[in-house]
């Protein structure tokens, strides 16, 4: 009960910031936002486990965090950034959880409410600075692309000039768009998935170049697709070039995880099992008895009289007596 009012006192906190978040999803590169606070709640619904008693350090540090939230809020409010503001939002409910909850809900409920930054928009420094540099490097790789296939394609900043066609390389194909919408999918993926934290973090690390990859075929496919059928070029792999880049950027990511199951193979399957004492014992058999008939092997009192067993070590007195 603690949990959810303080939770819906911090919607009500965070309602102007929530509606411009919302505002932003109809922009089609965070049209995947509306998906995201669904999915953190299916994900707390799907972990959830009883709260057990909360200590007086889960309290301190949840209010903390709290305040370090809204501290936060108050200095980026005087300059007026409004995506900073929004960001807020999920520490400081990381701190409701922290402080109603303790150290135990914390520590499963910590993903799902971090996976909610995905619902905001970028800031504008960032897309500023990601949004060039993408466009030029979709553009250069699918203008060598196109010329390796044999098409004859010059590259002009942003544009690639196929024949008398300039294919120009916009925002929405510079790679950004499938690029926020693919690493939240890959952050999503790694939490309903059970792998080793560095097989995570690879999986996450590898969204932005198969994003890239991906919205580069793209490219290269529209513009070889223009030399033959401008028409289709334009309904197919312009319009429509969403319904396959998606599901060509998934199995990309599937073949990885096999690629990585393949490779890396776990320390409980690599390592070889010791025979048990027993199979000694079935070699060795004493009054008709041994160990495969469910009675405890008697090995020789001498070890080095054990059939198929050789054992290294300092020889004995008798050895040093005969050599031979």
């Amino acid at each position: 009960m603690l949990i959810a009012a303080l939770t819906s006192m911090l919607i009500m906190s965070y309602w102007p910031g929530l509606l411009s978040a919302r505002a932003s999803w109809n922009n089609p590169q965070y049209s995947h936002g509306w998906i995201v606070p669904l999915f953190s709640v299916a994900i707390l619904f799907w972990w959830r486990q009883p709260v057990p008693q909360r200590g007086a350090s889960a309290r301190l540090a949840g209010l903390g965090l709290l305040m370090a939230s809204f501290a936060m809020r108050l200095l980026v409010a005087r300059y007026r950034i409004i995506t900073i503001d929004m960001y807020t939002f999920v520490p400081a409910l990381a701190g409701v959880f922290l402080l109603g909850g303790g150290w135990s809900l914390f520590r499963w409920a910590w993903p799902p409410i971090a996976f909610l930054i995905f619902m905001y928009p970028l800031p504008d420094e960032a897309t500023r600075y990601l949004l060039g540099p993408l466009q030029t490097l979709a553009t250069m790789v699918s203008t060598y692309a196109i010329q390796t296939l044999g098409v004859d394609a010059v590259r002009e900043g942003n544009q690639i000039v196929v024949g008398e066609r300039h294919l120009g390389v916009v925002d929405a194909c510079s790679g950004l768009r499938m690029l926020t919408i693919f690493i939240a999918l890959a952050v999503a993926i790694v939490m309903l998935s059970n792998h080793e934290w560095w097989e995570n973090l690879t999986i996450v690390a590898s969204a932005i170049p198969i994003a890239l990859i991906v919205n580069a075929i793209r490219i290269t496919a529209t513009g070889v697709m223009y030399t033959i059928n401008p028409e289709m070029a334009e309904k197919i792999f312009h319009d429509w070039a969403g319904y396959f880049m998606m599901p060509l950027a998934l199995g990309m990511l599937y073949v990885e995880q096999q690629l990585l199951g393949l490779v890396f193979v776990a320390d409980d399957m690599a390592s070889p099992k010791l025979a048990p004492v027993a199979f000694l014992g079935a070699l060795t058999p004493r009054d008709g008895r041994s160990a495969a008939a469910g009675m405890s092997p008697r090995l020789p009192t001498d070890p080095g009289r054990i059939p198929g067993v050789l054992l290294v070590g300092k020889p004995t007195e008798r050895e040093r007596a005969n050599p031979g």
